[in-house]
């Protein structure tokens, strides 16, 4: 585990929140494609990072908010779907718009075999692009960062291969832009990966439809067309998933695993989690007691 003083010259404090993952900060010489660490960072209204040179190449993704990115000189807007990245000695620098603060996703890496490898995936090193049905790209960040912070001894390989998935996610979106017809489906994605990132804090339908901007009705007509579920459901789902997840892994108390998803209560929450998981979220802590 690398210490709080070698982190600290990686990491921007312009933020207003961040969730990281670190696996290996000096990787072995001869690795030709290594994750080092990533997270997703909310950014400050005064963000702006100017740089020469890194340690690392870096890729990023946009999923919120608006800003500017230029790479060796060349200047490009960010918008949600944006992915850029970056080598060691690129010229860069990355500010975001104060009325639209970012959201913004990044992974360092390190290895000969970084630029092909970003290249093949449609965004080397020095450039930018903007992707069209770009949700599940976030849903794959997601799941990188949430494995990346798991300390068991297969983790670097369990994200070396989330990383994969991610950059053939990013490759399938370059070489097969949605068409203007899938404007639907890509708003279903974008709700739908809103509510994997924000679950804990919805708790209605409108809660969900409020954030994204569109009538409650709207999402409704989504998630039955796409999903054949009803938002809430799916909400409700990946908040019993995740208080499962919590105390299947912690041992944590029930109360505690309520607050996690949202409830307040923990008598509704238990009736909820056992409507969906057939068993008592404290039957679920006897059977990790025991096992």
């Amino acid at each position: 585990m690398e210490s709080s003083r070698e982190r600290a010259g990686l990491l921007s404090h312009q933020v207003s929140a961040g969730r990281y993952f670190f696996l290996k900060l000096a990787p072995a010489r001869a690795s030709r494609f290594t994750l080092i660490f990533g997270g997703c960072e909310t950014c400050n209204v005064d963000y702006l990072v100017r740089r020469s040179a890194f340690v690392y190449y870096g890729l990023e993704y946009v999923a919120e908010g608006a800003g500017r990115v230029r790479l060796n000189g060349s200047e490009a807007g960010l918008a949600p779907g944006t992915v850029f990245a970056y080598a060691p000695e690129t010229d860069c620098m990355i500010s975001t718009d104060p009325v639209r603060p970012m959201v913004k996703y990044f992974l360092c890496l390190a290895g000969a075999d970084v630029p092909m490898r970003l290249a093949r995936a449609g965004v080397a090193p020095g450039q930018a692009r903007t992707l069209t049905a770009h949700a599940e790209v976030r849903n794959e960040f997601e799941d990188l960062i949430r494995e990346g912070q798991h300390h068991g001894r297969l983790v670097a390989r369990l994200c070396t291969a989330r990383l994969e998935v991610l950059l053939l996610k990013i490759e399938d979106l370059t070489l097969h832009p949605a068409q203007h017809g899938d404007a639907a489906e890509e708003l279903f994605l974008r709700c739908r990966a809103l509510i994997d990132v924000r679950m804990e804090k919805f708790m209605t339908l409108g809660d969900i439809a409020d954030a994204i901007g569109i009538k409650p009705t709207s999402v409704c007509r989504l998630f039955r067309r796409f999903q054949g579920t009803s938002p809430y459901q799916y909400l409700l789902r990946r908040k019993m998933i995740l208080a499962a997840e919590y105390l299947v892994e912690t041992g944590g108390l029930v109360k505690e695993a309520a607050q996690r998803v949202g409830f307040a209560d923990p008598y509704h929450f238990s009736r909820c989690f056992k409507a969906m998981h057939g068993v008592s979220p404290s039957h679920l802590r006897e059977y990790r007691r025991f096992s």
